[in-house]
């Protein structure tokens, strides 16, 4: 590899590095994130509360140059609330537009499906088209800009399901568990030493990656070599969501409707970046394969039969995988 690639990836390396130091238990969370970053594009993570989703997307904020806004969802938000409104000047007798959160890099959409419809649709076009519109003007985001979603599955009252084309606009839907017992010692002692810390003398702050450097990472991960055979296989494993029969009479049962080309452009730029994070300069099978389950996850949807046998989207990912022969 070149100097300058070297250079990108000693920086996400060491990037990824004080987000493990903080978040412990949560490598996969981790490198999701450091991926969205790098595949630009937007996470949905969903797990129980006290997972450590908050704090990652805090980590991280800290180790980007760039600014950070945590939004709260409750039933009572308001899209302006998140893309911002004219407020009027008495003094010059104009409207004047206030930017809302929405104009920061990094966006944590806390609980983001306790907002009913009308807000979580104020941000399809943020996140798709990287603006806003607001009346007859159109204002663009910032070119660093990521919102990372977080959703509890435990408590369903009062929640609104996110509507099939604004889940499309995720990246990756990337699910956290409870971490081990060793891991939960480390995190003790974590919050013991950062309790001391603050009440003595704070900890030495990492010195942030600047987006110029991210921005770099990102064109090489999109230079990064893949096969055509390779190639070939990722779009298979797409067009078999939308045609499972090829594979089987059981899995055609199972899906009602596959997964849109946002999917394989995601799986493309999620192996690229997987692969760059491990420091090679190729994408291998394993890449695609273990990205797949991210990316697709929240872009199938099942059927009522498969639903009333319990079959998941990860069963029905899984059973592709095992059936499309790798090259």
């Amino acid at each position: 590899m070149s100097e300058k690639n070297s250079a990108a990836q000693a920086a996400l390396s060491q990037l990824k590095t004080f987000i493990n130091g903080q978040v412990i238990g949560q490598d996969a969370l981790v490198e999701r994130m450091l991926i969205g970053l790098l595949a630009d594009g937007h996470i949905l993570v969903e797990g129980a509360p006290g997972l450590a989703k908050t704090r990652a997307i805090n980590i991280l904020s800290k180790g980007i140059q760039g600014d950070f806004h945590r939004v709260q969802f409750t039933p009572d938000l308001l899209p302006a609330d998140l893309t911002g409104t004219e407020i009027y000047r008495p003094q010059q007798g104009t409207f004047e537009f206030q930017k809302g959160p929405l104009f920061h890099n990094l966006i944590l959409a806390d609980e983001i499906n306790r907002a009913p419809a009308k807000v979580q649709a104020a941000l399809l076009e943020a996140m798709a088209e990287r603006q806003i519109t607001v009346g007859q003007a159109t204002y663009p985001l910032p070119r660093l800009f990521m919102v990372m979603a977080t959703q509890n599955p435990i408590e369903q009252e009062g929640t609104y399901p996110l509507p099939e084309a604004q889940l499309d606009r995720f990246l990756l839907h990337v699910k956290v568990d409870y971490p081990s017992a060793e891991h939960e010692k480390a995190i003790l002692h974590l919050v013991r030493a950062e309790a001391k810390q603050t009440a003595q003398t704070p900890a030495e702050p990492f010195k942030a990656i600047s987006q110029a450097t991210l921005f770099t990472a990102r064109d090489e991960v999109l230079d990064l070599y893949m096969a055509d055979n390779l190639e070939a296989y990722l779009l298979q494993i797409i067009l078999a969501t939308r045609n499972p029969q090829v594979y089987g009479e059981d899995l055609a049962g199972w899906l009602q409707y596959g997964a849109s080309p946002r999917a394989s452009i995601a799986l493309d730029r999620c192996a690229r970046a997987k692969a760059w994070l491990a420091g090679r300069d190729f994408v291998a099978p394993e890449d695609i394969q273990d990205m797949a389950f991210d990316v697709l996850r929240h872009r199938l949807i099942l059927s009522y039969e498969a639903e009333a046998e319990g079959i998941t989207t990860d069963r029905f990912i899984q059973e592709l995988l095992a059936r499309i022969a790798v090259p």
